[in-house]
């Protein structure tokens, strides 16, 4: 087994080749090992494989590099999953372009439990926030896996609300998982590896290239049943992520927002073409036919992050100097005597996990 984790990891780390010739080569040649081993003449019959892959695998595949690798993520916690394994999520193995390789830091058994994806606009309103917050805690509550990309703003707070209910999470990176993107989510990034499952398709040490984001999406997108968009311009990645579930066959959903928001026009668009409206979390249950809980009952809000959040220091002190009257946030940073950026940064955390609102004026107020 060691040896074919190593060859699957070498011809995964092959430049140039890519998901869809690894899978080709396979195909072709029956298992990666015997791919590894094939002559120039017989990869050139393979069709679309790159000149620079034949080339690397006929004059030196990356073995060392493989073992290397294998060595760095096993006192990392990391698990590498190969296409056809018994752990391999079967949703995922039915998409068009399924990776051949996965990095799962975390509960593998989790990725094979029904999920639903919940993305959207990183520069969410709070609004949208408090949308993607409670319907990712209902829908964990009831037993579905709250599936993001682990982005500020909607991914966030569809993260955090999932894992506030004490339900299953998981997010799916678009670097290495020894790279936390972006920074300011490394503890949610710890939480969410604890109580379900951090998954990448890249090698350690990859960074968060913009390029590899798209990809990223197909991957969401393929380990869920549908895709819940909250908020989205009318360029937002989230819509691709969209996109590929409709070319899937999975269900999308879409939360309506202001017409006259550009925050909410990805998702209108959405709502003309056909995805189905969601209003309440039913809506969704419904449309996937789920049951686990029982239908129709009445759904109670998201638990308040605060019961299962623990706070820092800093954190408490900010939390303790609001209540429901909005405070200005020059106020904030004046008494927290703690600068600007890290105010901000703990203000944005607050805000995604449910406890604090921004208002109009730079002014926030604690939700209680």
């Amino acid at each position: 087994m060691a040896e074919t984790r190593r060859d699957w990891l070498t011809l995964h780390l092959v430049p140039g080749l890519g998901a869809v010739g690894f899978r080709k080569l396979v195909e072709t040649f029956g298992s990666a090992a015997e791919a590894l081993r094939a002559g120039r003449k017989d990869l050139q019959q393979v069709p679309g494989l790159r000149p620079e892959a034949i080339v690397s695998i006929t004059t030196g595949p990356p073995y060392q590099d493989a073992e290397r690798e294998l060595k760095r993520i096993e006192p990392l916690g990391i698990s590498v999953i190969c296409f056809g394994d018994p752990d391999y999520p079967s949703l995922l193995a039915n998409i068009y372009n399924p990776p051949m390789v996965l990095f799962v830091k975390g509960d593998l058994n989790v990725l094979g439990k029904s999920g639903l994806a919940v993305v959207g606009s990183r520069a969410a309103t709070s609004y949208g926030l408090k949308i993607a917050r409670d319907l990712s805690g209902q829908l964990a509550a009831k037993g579905l896996v709250v599936v993001s990309g682990l982005a500020l703003g909607i991914d966030t707070a569809a993260h955090a609300g999932a894992l506030a209910a004490g339900g299953d999470t998981v997010a799916v990176l678009g670097c290495g998982l020894d790279v936390c993107y972006p920074k300011s989510n490394e503890r949610l990034a710890a939480q969410i590896s604890e109580a379900g499952a951090l998954v990448s398709e890249y090698s350690l040490g990859t960074q968060p290239d913009a390029f590899r984001f798209p990809a990223r999406n197909r991957i969401i997108s393929g380990l869920s049943r549908g895709v819940l968009v909250v908020e989205a311009a009318q360029r937002s990645g989230s819509l691709i992520t969209a996109r590929l579930a409709l070319d899937e066959g999975r269900e999308v959903f879409a939360i309506p927002g202001r017409v006259d928001s550009v925050k909410s026009t990805g998702t209108h668009r959405l709502l003309q073409e056909g995805a189905k409206l969601v209003g309440t979390v039913d809506d969704i249950l419904e449309e996937l036919g789920w049951q686990a809980g029982g239908l129709g009952a009445d759904l109670a809000p998201c638990p308040a992050a605060s019961s299962t959040m623990a706070l820092s220091d800093d954190e408490t002190r900010i939390l303790q100097l609001l209540d429901v009257y909005p405070k200005h946030i020059d106020a904030i940073i004046s008494q927290a005597r703690l600068g600007v950026a890290k105010v901000s940064e703990i203000l944005l955390l607050l805000e995604l996990h449910g406890l604090i609102e921004a208002v109009p004026g730079q002014q926030y107020r604690a939700i209680l």
